[in-house]
């Protein structure tokens, strides 16, 4: 049997677009197609699922309150709060930090639409500070230079896995009296080290000798926000999101803010007596239905179980796929900061034009053509968008991240089930289509 597998026409079986499927019906016939679904699930994650289905209670239960404490003990964070997505999430931070009209936020162009839109619904500006060139994360010195009297937060965003360089940034915030939130959709389970540690691992080489300093995504800023997204390392059932923080004065306000603002009253002895809750605004701000069900929560304990195993297999992947494609002429692997733990979210390779001799857009073509592997494209900058633009964007805000995109980026399949066939298909795929490109 054929191992080849040919895509789906866009429609057939989804109807999410863009965030359910990237599938074409142009004849193509794929070895390694593009997987919407990052992780591995198996019959813990059933056995899960049905248990939770027998419970009384289907939403905000015990199977949420002990996905939350088990989470935050991961991130080595004091609270973490389920919620519907990271979007949401990252909705309810923004009204948590009183971001309103006449507010900016610094925030990367390299990220989902997600990452601005909450800035933007709450009235707030993004302004985008460009990324660097290797790690593709936000540039902390163009951080440092897009501050204003009317900034008031930054947004990060660890992208693809790695998290950013976080000294420099929560330094810029001390110095401004700014808030942070980490964007951490890419990164469950990603962490940075300090330079004295010898190289960034699960099993820290300083242990035990003296405790481990390392910094987990989502225990560095104020807030974090987590995406359990199908495409994530790990899901809960397709969507879902977490809230991370060390803040105790943020406690109050986030659980009324994903759930309607809602609270008991006070000193109640009677459950029904005056009514079954209260409802209190947070400075003004009024939240929405943002709650994570039981079915989702317990199927994300059996992925928090496993988080380890999974992101260690796309480590492994993803230094395969470099070891096999190093040194290709034109062609730049993904690069691990030395201060990182990657957990290989994305694997994104760049094509440097003058010296393959060819576009990334002529590679693409015939890698996706000619050698049956599909790459996408991971992000067109924020304010390119046409509803940005009605809003005064300008072009050429950051030219690192416009060249990165339209010029340099493509990212491979990554995902925990590839086989040794699919990887190896990528590496001679990727090795084929600069041969071939540079002889046109």
């Amino acid at each position: 049997m054929s191992e080849e597998k040919t895509a789906v026409a866009p429609g057939a079986e989804t109807e999410g677009g863009i965030t359910s499927s990237y599938a074409v019906d142009d004849g193509v016939q794929l070895k390694v197609p593009y997987s919407f679904f990052g992780s591995i699930y198996g019959e813990e994650e059933r056995q899960a699922a049905w248990e939770a289905m027998q419970q009384d209670t289907l939403t905000m239960g015990p199977q949420v309150a002990t996905f939350q404490r088990e989470f935050a003990a991961m991130c080595g964070v004091k609270h973490a709060f389920a919620v519907t997505n990271c979007t949401t999430a990252m909705h309810v931070a923004t009204q948590v930090f009183g971001i309103g009209p006449g507010d900016e936020v610094i925030v990367t162009p390299n990220t989902f639409i997600a990452t601005s839109l909450v800035i933007l619904k709450e009235g707030g500006r993004p302004v985008y500070a460009d990324i660097d060139p290797v790690t593709f994360n936000i540039d902390p010195e163009d951080v440092a230079r897009k501050v204003t009297p009317r900034t008031k937060a930054i947004y990060v965003v660890h992208y693809g896995g790695q998290m950013c360089d976080m000294e420099p940034i929560m330094e810029i915030a001390r110095q401004h009296g700014l808030f942070v939130l980490e964007d951490c959709a890419h990164a469950p389970g990603a962490f940075i080290c300090p330079p004295e540690c010898p190289k960034p691992d699960l099993d820290c080489p300083l242990e035990p000798r003296q405790p481990c300093k390392r910094r987990m995504a989502g225990a560095v800023g104020d807030v974090g926000c987590f995406s359990f997204h199908s495409l994530k390392n790990m899901t809960t059932c397709g969507e879902g999101g977490m809230i991370t923080t060390n803040r105790d004065d943020f406690v109050d306000a986030i659980e009324k803010l994903r759930c309607m603002n809602l609270q008991h009253w006070p000193d109640q002895k009677d459950y029904w007596i005056p009514s079954h809750f209260d409802v209190v605004d947070v400075n003004g701000r009024w939240g929405n239905n943002y709650r994570m069900n039981e079915v989702q929560a317990a199927v994300g304990r059996a992925q928090l179980r496993r988080l380890h195993e999974l992101n260690r297999r796309r480590r492994e992947i993803g230094r395969r796929i470099t070891a096999g494609i190093e040194g290709i002429p034109g062609i730049t692997p993904t690069r691990e900061a030395p201060y990182a733990y990657h957990v290989y979210h994305l694997y994104t390779l760049c094509v440097e034009e003058e010296e393959l001799g060819a576009s990334r857009d002529d590679f693409m073509r015939v890698l996706y053509r000619e050698e049956g592997v599909q790459g996408i494209l991971h992000y067109q900058p924020t304010y390119h968008f046409t509803g940005l633009k009605k809003l005064g964007y300008a072009d050429n805000l950051c030219p690192v991240a416009e060249e990165f995109f339209y010029r340099r980026e493509i990212n491979l399949p990554m995902h925990p089930r590839l086989t040794d066939r699919e990887i190896e298909d990528m590496i001679s795929g990727i090795r084929n289509a600069a041969e071939k490109v540079r002889k046109r």
